[in-house]
């Protein structure tokens, strides 16, 4: 079993990787608003300004 740790880990922990997929969604969202990213350093500069 590859996620076999993973797994344990919820149940001993109660952690979740619930908060990076919401905030990777988040991304996704704003990322579809600008219709694509043309410059990559602007399009972090303006996540750490929004998000951070």
């Amino acid at each position: 079993m590859l996620n076999y740790n993973d797994i344990l880990n919820y149940f001993n922990e109660r952690n979740t990787n619930a908060s990076a997929e919401s905030f990777n969604t988040k991304i996704k969202n704003f990322r579809l608003q600008l219709r694509g990213v043309l410059n990559k350093a602007f399009f972090l500069f303006r996540l750490s300004k929004l998000f951070a």
